[in-house]
């Protein structure tokens, strides 16, 4: 995960967002990232549940040969990303959820002004949970002869987040397995799936936002109605494209969003209510106010995007690659560089032309996509609008799913 560095001038809503933000909020932000440098870093501690929220994301575990007295043996692996929030924490919102209320404008479109109210305060409350460095906890990992592989997780970063690799397990865990893991001390309520990957087969490495979820990130106050008052809405036919290939290709699944990590729970109940289930790489993004959130959706997305996905190429050498993503932000210009760094990875991009969202002419220009992928073969991408004329694309590209 990374955090967005803005250095240009933001769209009126942005700027009004820095005026009216919770100074309160960026007040306290500030403290602590100087108290930092003054004070010597906290002790660390093990994540107690009944005081903390903790989440686990979900992830996809590679086979990793590693050395041994016996010389090198196969095992999975995966990297294992974990948040920790202090509960009840950052309980008086209204300031915020009345700046976010004004900015969108209520209106009977999206009902009641109450109604609206209570989904914006439901939905924030994620982003205002007070972070926990320097926690510990313990992952408990089922193994297939009934046996536990314990591991550490930790300790947090200033974030609040942990990220590391971990030896999941026996090569004996077979390819397409998923197994559910758990924090020791949650009885089981705090968990993640793993979902087991070999060397070879396909893989989809696809975006979020405008790409299977309409989420206007052309437009500032769009970016605050879709995550904070509108109910998720599907592309129309991405959901039946995705599962069709699902059915040919068997493939892994990575939805790298630049959405900021805060969002996990509301984006991992949106895929896999209307989507097949797999990695969600989201952003590290540390924000001082709203601003920061909406910027987040669009500053530095291609060096985020590439940086994410030279990590799966890391973990996936052999696969074969699908990227698929949309015009309104850098997908195009992203996965251009990662074909040109890896042409014999990358088998096919697929742009969604975004046409149901005004001031893109730019982005859906000829002249923009000409551009973004000189160098990269004709046959390799394509744009589209309507997700039925993709499954063409997957005839055209002569798919052998009998080896898969």
């Amino acid at each position: 995960m990374a955090s967005p560095n803005a250095q240009t001038k933001h769209p009126p809503v942005i700027q009004k967002l820095e005026r009216l933000g919770d100074r309160s909020w960026r007040r306290d932000s500030m403290l602590y990232f100087l108290t930092s440098f003054l004070w010597k870093q906290p002790s660390l501690q093990a994540v107690d549940v009944r005081q903390h929220t903790v989440w686990l994301f979900d992830n996809t575990a590679y086979l990793r040969a590693t050395p041994s007295a016996k010389g090198l043996i196969e095992s999975w692996h995966a990297e294992v990303v974990a948040c920790v929030f202090r509960r009840d924490s950052r309980k008086d919102m209204s300031k915020i959820v009345a700046m976010i209320a004004d900015l969108i404008g209520l209106d009977g479109e999206i009902g009641t002004e109450r109604e609206t109210r209570h989904q914006i305060t439901r939905r924030l409350q994620p982003f205002l949970y007070h972070v926990m460095p320097a926690h510990l906890m313990m992952l408990e990992i089922p193994q297939p002869n009934s046996t536990t592989i314990i591991q550490q997780l930790g300790p947090t970063n200033s974030n609040g987040i942990s990220s590391q690799v971990v030896n999941m397990g026996s090569h004996r865990i077979a390819d397409g397995s998923v197994v559910r893991s758990y924090l020791r001390g949650s009885r089981n309520n705090v968990a993640m799936r793993t979902y087991f990957a070999g060397p070879k087969g396909w893989l989809v490495i696809s975006d979020i936002d405008d790409t299977i979820k309409y989420t206007k990130t052309s437009e500032s106050t769009g970016i605050l109605r879709t995550t904070f008052v509108e109910e998720p809405k599907p592309i129309s036919g991405m959901p039946e494209l995705y599962s069709h290939m699902h059915r040919e290709l068997a493939p892994a699944w990575f939805y790298v969003s630049a959405s900021p990590y805060n969002l996990y729970p509301f984006l991992r109940t949106f895929i896999h209510t209307h989507f097949n289930p797999g990695t969600l790489i989201l952003r590290d993004s540390s924000w001082l106010d709203v601003s920061e959130l909406v910027k987040s959706f669009t500053v530095n997305t291609m060096e985020y995007k590439v940086k994410q996905i030279e990590k799966i190429r890391r973990q996936f050498p052999q696969r074969e690659v699908i990227c698929i993503g949309d015009s309104t932000q850098k997908d195009p210009e992203a996965y251009a560089e990662i074909y040109k760094r890896h042409p014999h990875w990358i088998r096919a991009i697929w742009i969604r032309k975004v046409t149901d969202v005004p001031h893109l002419e730019d982005q859906n220009s000829p002249e923009r996509f000409k551009a973004a992928f000189q160098g990269v073969p004709d046959q390799i991408w394509e744009v589209f609008e309507q997700p039925k004329t993709v499954f063409d694309f997957l005839v055209n590209m002569n798919v052998d799913t009998t080896t898969h």
